[in-house]
């Protein structure tokens, strides 16, 4: 029996807690940088690895040689009578659990049975975030309550990866338009709203803050606060992203982007400074550092200014790469759909 798990915290607690068979840690972001549909491709790889390093500081050589070793681990699925895949409701996960299903539906499973476990909730855990919040006998309670997967949800999986890897967000708007009563049926019941998300945090029509930009530029506009609040108070109410600490950071880092900057965070003489997770963590006592709105900032979130214009965009969505300081693609909330820039 072979265990794909969404992290280490995970892995390590079912192996602590003497779950039987063999845990292959899945150790991707796949909510951020570059994707393509056929990630195999070197030139795919090398740019994702590219993207990566540059934006949330993860060793572009270290990434390559940890995605090969995983992949290596995954070719050898029929060593495995079965498969279990632990995934949460977060778009963090949904878009793990898509790659793995398009990558499972494209092989001969033979006598491999896969099966899933997927949560968005657990007893007495307020707010979930995750699997990880739980202790190692509260994660082998979960032990057997698995469901099996067959076609159906391979092939829902296999869909949303190649919808999620489109340069066109409207190939995501469309599957989830006409195939929400299908994932509401299947085993893949959170796909809906994580790719809903997904979509929502492209630069809104009016303002150009994506959903993550807007919620944290509306904490700042309740008061000042640090860096760490800023993250727990986002990530509490956007719990369905998944956001880790580096996609926030790099996310924050964009908001001070001089010479338009829509906060600032005291103690850094620009966003240069602050432009990236390893920077970030070498400014002394960045954690606790105090984050301010700016002028512009509130005039974004009165929607009286653009942050596209203002400050730019160069940012992956999946497949979406917007850049410059038009996007070309925005997101409706009103009509809750991407339209043209």
């Amino acid at each position: 029996m072979l265990h794909i798990v969404n992290g280490d915290a995970v892995s390590d607690k079912l192996l602590e807690g003497g779950i039987e068979g063999e845990v292959l840690a899945w150790r991707e972001i796949y909510s951020a940088g570059p994707l393509t549909s056929n990630l195999s491709a070197p030139e795919a790889m090398d740019l994702r690895a590219q993207v990566l390093e540059k934006s949330i500081g993860i060793s572009a050589e270290d990434f390559k040689s940890g995605c090969a070793e995983q992949e290596r681990r995954l070719e050898e699925f029929n060593r495995h009578d079965e498969i279990v895949l632990w995934f949460e409701h977060d778009l963090f996960d949904q878009s793990m659990l898509s790659y793995l299903l398009h990558w499972f539906s494209s092989r001969n499973l033979g006598e491999t049975r896969l099966h899933l476990l997927c949560i968005g909730e657990f007893p007495g855990i307020e707010p979930f975030h995750g699997l990880g919040q739980l202790t190692v006998s509260q994660l082998m309670s979960l032990n057997r309550t698995w469901r099996p997967i067959g076609t159906r949800e391979m092939s829902l999986g296999s869909r949303l990866w190649e919808a999620y890897t489109s340069a066109n967000p409207l190939d995501m708007a469309y599957f989830l338009e006409h195939s929400r009563e299908e994932l509401q049926a299947s085993e893949l019941s959170f796909a809906y709203d994580a790719f809903k998300a997904h979509l929502s945090r492209l630069p809104s029509v009016d303002n150009g803050l994506g959903i993550a930009e807007l919620a944290t530029l509306r904490v700042l506009r309740q008061g000042d606060c640090t860096p760490l609040d800023l993250f727990r108070q986002v990530t509490d109410r956007l719990s369905i992203l998944g956001m880790g600490d580096l996609e926030y950071w790099h996310m924050l880092s964009g908001l001070a982007k001089e010479p338009h900057p829509l906060l600032v965070i005291s103690g850094t003489e620009s966003a240069e400074q602050a432009g990236g997770p390893a920077r970030m963590e070498q400014i002394p006592g960045f954690l606790g550092r105090q984050v301010s709105l700016t002028g512009l900032g509130e005039r974004v979130l009165d929607n009286k200014a653009d942050r596209v214009q203002e400050q730019g965009i160069d940012q992956w969505y999946g497949g979406i790469h917007l850049e410059g300081y038009h996007a070309a693609w925005r997101w409706d909330s009103r009509e809750e759909k991407p339209v043209t820039g």
